[in-house]
Order: structure tokens, then sequence, then C-alpha cells
């Protein structure tokens, strides 16, 4: 079955008020591309509330980069979904690897956060991924598919999965097509596994050093259904590039 594609942004840790001016032309160049794909910028907390006011009415979603499993309580420096969806947020990034590997973040923890956007409406993007040496140890399969298996909230799927080799987070280093088609492909069966016909309509996004220069090849390959983007979504010239794959 068809599936819209999505391109997502992931700010990270970068962006002050004066950012505002890189969304403006994402959002005026978002504008210019056919309507096609759906575009999402997840700049950090400080910035959801501006960015979602600027992007009211565009081709831009604005989203958030985690949340806590509660609604409310005694967490401080947490943000709740709840939270993200008062400030405008309509979706939000749980268990990308830095949270994995910063916050020693398990499986069960990042299903109880996709459970939490869920109750709030929000579009939950679940990140799974293998390092570098569970890859070279042959486990990559073992690692991502326990991780889907663990950090998958359970019942009708209102998510999106996106698969980022954390050995290509950042790196410079890329996957293969092949490589990135396999896993893709895996992840479409084990989500049929899990979810049964429903597992068709869910899309598997990829991620890890996504640029304009390799974009065309990536998003190319079966099951790939975006990306979510790291590095390249702040300079909004080379993240309009990447979304002009889709025509």
């Amino acid at each position: 079955m068809a599936r819209r594609p999505l391109l997502a942004g992931n700010w990270k840790m970068n962006g002050l008020k004066a950012s505002a001016g890189e969304l403006d032309k994402i959002i005026a160049g978002a504008a210019k591309l056919p309507a096609v794909v759906d575009i999402l910028v997840c700049p950090p907390f400080t910035l959801v509330p501006g960015f979602a006011v600027r992007a009211r009415d565009t081709r831009v979603a604005i989203g958030g980069q985690d949340c806590h499993s509660r609604s409310s309580g005694a967490h401080t420096g947490d943000i709740s979904a709840e939270m993200l969806a008062d400030a405008g947020a309509s979706a939000v990034i749980v268990g990308h690897s830095e949270r994995r590997s910063e916050h020693r973040e398990t499986d069960a923890e990042v299903r109880a956060k996709a459970f939490a956007a869920r109750r709030t409406r929000l579009l939950a993007i679940v990140c799974v991924g293998e390092t570098r040496a569970e890859r070279d140890a042959g486990k990559a399969r073992d690692v991502v598919g326990a991780q889907l298996d663990g950090s998958l909230p359970s019942g009708e799927p209102g998510f999106v999965v996106a698969y980022e080799p954390v050995w290509a987070i950042g790196s410079g280093l890329t996957p293969t097509p092949g490589d990135v088609g396999d896993m893709h492909s895996f992840i479409r069966e084990r989500l049929a596994a899990l979810y049964g016909e429903n597992a068709q309509a869910i899309r598997i996004l990829y991620g890890g050093s996504v640029k304009a220069a390799n974009s065309k090849e990536l998003l190319g390959v079966d099951n790939v259904d975006g990306a979510l983007i790291g590095g390249a979504s702040l300079n909004a010239a080379e993240f309009l590039a990447i979304a002009g794959v889709y025509r």
C-alpha cells in the first residue's frame, strides 16, 4: 500500500530564538514543494511554542524530542506529552539512541513514552538501531527485533518507526542501500508479526547521516517511508533539498 512519506528534522540540542529565521525558510520552501510529503521539525523544547505559532496553517508541523511517560508530577527537568501538546506540538521522538545511551533509557521506558504520546494524540516516532559492535557481531537483527518487541505500544498502531544505525548517526558513515533495504524489510516483517494487516500502514523512516547528496538513493529504497534527519535539518536549504526528492 502507498504510505505518505515523512521527513522529520531532529534539531537535538541546537537552536536559539534567532533560529526562527531558519524555520521561516523551511516553511517558505515547503510551500513550494508538491503536497506529497509530510514535513516535521523537532526543535529543543524552549523553541516549540514559538515555532508552533510560526508554523500554524503551513505545510510544516512541529514536534518534541522526548517526553516523560507521566502526565505530571515530581519529575524535575522533564516534559510531559501533555505539555508538548499544549505548546503546539503534534509529534514526539521517543527512544532515540542518544536517549538510550546517555540517559540509559530501557525499551520499557520507551514503550511507556509511546503510550504517553498516544494518550495525548501526539504522533510517536519510535527509534531503534544497533551499534557498530552489534552489527559486526552479526546481531543487528536481534538487537533491532528486541527493541521493536519491547518499545512499541500494543493495540492500534498510531506511530512511526525510525531505524537509525547508531554507528551512522553524525559520523558521516552510511549503510549501503542494500543494508538499509534489508533492515527495513526485516522491520516490516516484524511489524506484520506484531500488528497483522495494520502493519502495512506504519511508516518506517531511515536516519543516520542523511543529507542532500545521498537522499535520493536512500529514500528510494523499498520500505523507506521518509527520514529522521539530524544535522542536515538545521540548514533550511539542505533540508528542503532532501524534501525535494519527493515529486
